[in-house]
């Protein structure tokens, strides 16, 4: 390769094909229609929303300064962030719930990465869960904590690590039931998928704190939160087992009956044959399971267990930083955001990962 030929390669891949944009964005009267509405809807929302955010903002001071100002109080959140992310915990002991905090961030940024899917870690898991937990108690560094003081990032994030976690082997197992030559164990599936299904989220968390409390023996002595992680692991598990089901449909019944011929038991052909390539099928659908879940936990509120959300909620109503409700909101949404579209963007990734090719 010449010295010209060399030089020009930076250029070649700089170069950039805008016919496809241009026809996109200007190619039939409908789409220039939508071009120009959506450039009108940009031009009249920005400029104010910008104002808001940052040119009018108050970014150091007092409520009374805040309220002498035009626009966003970030002085309320710096002074309520600590609350937001950790509610009522004492504030002398939040490197507790901090330190939860990192260690289930990391394991779940460890569980994303496939070469790690051993079973050294779900023990890892379990360790983890357990040292958290131990963390937030106190019950290894002294000076236990209740519940009740619990809240903020590391109860939404414990919470939905755990139930989304459990509910998924729970959710293997009906969907293999419901698809169970077995009559019995069939019906048994679909009742309590179907019951699960249908009915509400909030009715299953006040189950949690009144009836499960009646039947379990010295029910009344287990904390609520375990008792939300019990009702809310169930509850999921029906929806991840119809996303299972859908899963175990799109594989040949050719290849069990392969697998029967080679003398491979049923379990045996679950394992290694049929499962791998039906949770490989469903990963999008899994994915928006664990986004909308995520979501969801912030019905926790309804029960006294003080999630992300119901911080950021209650962290206004400080005598001293009355009525910041859209600093507040605004500050959940973008740490919601933040997982929400890390999950959407590991989603596309780990289909691709673990794409068969077709030769």
């Amino acid at each position: 390769m010449s010295l010209v030929d060399i030089a020009s390669l930076p250029l070649m891949r700089r170069s950039f094909d805008w016919k496809p944009l241009w026809n996109g964005l200007f190619g039939t009267r409908l789409n220039t229609a939508l071009t120009v509405l959506t450039l009108a809807f940009l031009v009249w929302l920005v400029p104010p929303l910008v104002r808001w955010l940052v040119l009018d903002a108050t970014w150091t001071g007092t409520a009374q300064d805040c309220a002498a100002a035009s626009g966003a109080c970030w002085a309320f959140v710096v002074a309520k962030l600590r609350f937001i992310l950790f509610a009522f915990y004492p504030q002398e002991l939040q490197w507790r719930p901090t330190a939860a905090l990192l260690l289930l961030l990391g394991l779940l940024v460890v569980t994303a990465q496939p070469r790690f899917w051993r079973r050294e870690l779900l023990i890892a898991w379990l360790l983890v869960v357990g040292l958290c937990w131990a963390l937030l108690t106190g019950t290894l560094t002294g000076s236990p904590v209740p519940s009740n003081q619990w809240g903020g990032l590391p109860v939404t994030l414990l919470v939905w690590s755990v139930c989304f976690g459990l509910s998924i082997p729970l959710a293997v197992l009906l969907a293999l039931a419901r698809r169970s030559k077995m009559g019995g164990l069939r019906t048994l599936a679909v009742l309590f998928i179907e019951l699960m299904r249908g009915t509400p989220m909030v009715a299953i968390l006040y189950v949690a704190m009144l009836i499960l409390p009646m039947a379990i023996p010295g029910g009344q002595f287990v904390d609520k939160t375990v008792r939300a992680i019990i009702m809310i692991t169930l509850f999921w598990s029906a929806y991840v087992a119809e996303v299972v089901r859908g899963g175990l449909q799109t594989i040949p019944h050719g290849q069990e009956e392969a697998a029967k011929a080679l003398g491979l038991g049923y379990w045996r052909t679950m394992q290694l044959i049929v499962l791998p390539q039906a949770l490989r099928q469903v990963i999008p659908g899994m994915v928006n399971l664990a986004i909308g879940f995520l979501l969801a936990t912030s019905l926790l509120a309804v029960i006294g267990i003080f999630d992300l959300l119901n911080a950021a909620r209650a962290s206004t109503t400080d005598p001293k930083w009355l009525g910041f409700y859209d600093e507040a909101y605004l500050v959940a949404g973008i740490i919601y955001f933040l997982f929400c579209f890390g999950g959407s963007r590991y989603s596309r990734w780990l289909e691709t990962r673990l794409k068969v090719p077709h030769h």
